[in-house]
């Protein structure tokens, strides 16, 4: 089962998604892997990965580090994947210097369709930062371009798709499993 889960900043997205992820575990078995994507690049991102361990503490996660796509096919194949969050993965492979730049939908939506055949069950959490309404420079046009397009792939693609308002899952797509 393929999982899409969107939302705001602080929405409880991440939350839900682990929720969502263990209730999987628990029906399918296998490993439960949390696939972290974030680079810790300075305090604020140090004190987001620290709260997001906290959240998952004793939950049963194991953790993976996969900042590029690449890295997602280095995860076993099986079991319960959480991949948090797109959004990170996406600015990896777009501005850092071992990503793939410009080809970096391609480079996610490849490695992400060989992860969905390999995972028993996989939950995607992804950013809605699109929705301010604001001019940006063209680098992020071009990333929230990209962070759009590959939430319309697979979002279409998966089993599952909520977005999270207010720790409140608006069912998209799908029955909550």
């Amino acid at each position: 089962m393929l999982a899409w889960i969107t939302g705001g900043a602080a929405s409880g997205k991440s939350e839900y998604a682990e929720r969502l992820a263990v209730s999987l575990h628990r029906r399918g078995g296998g490993p439960l892997c949390y696939l972290a994507a974030m680079l810790p690049t300075g305090a604020e991102a140090e004190e987001r990965i620290r709260r997001h361990r906290a959240l998952r503490a004793g939950k049963g996660f194991s953790t993976r580090e996969c900042p590029f796509a690449r890295s997602l096919d280095e995860v076993p194949a099986g079991g319960t994947l959480l991949l948090e969050c797109l959004s990170n993965l996406l600015a990896n492979e777009r501005f850092e210097p071992q990503g793939s730049g410009e080809g970096a939908v391609d480079a996610i939506s490849g490695a992400l369709g060989r992860l969905v055949r390999r995972a028993g069950d996989l939950v995607v959490v992804t950013n809605r930062i699109d929705a301010d309404g604001r001019a940006y420079a063209a680098g992020t046009q071009a990333y929230l371009r990209d962070l759009a397009a590959l939430d319309q792939i697979w979002a279409a693609r998966a089993d599952f798709a909520a977005e999270v308002v207010c720790s409140l899952p608006v069912v998209l797509r799908g029955v909550e499993p």
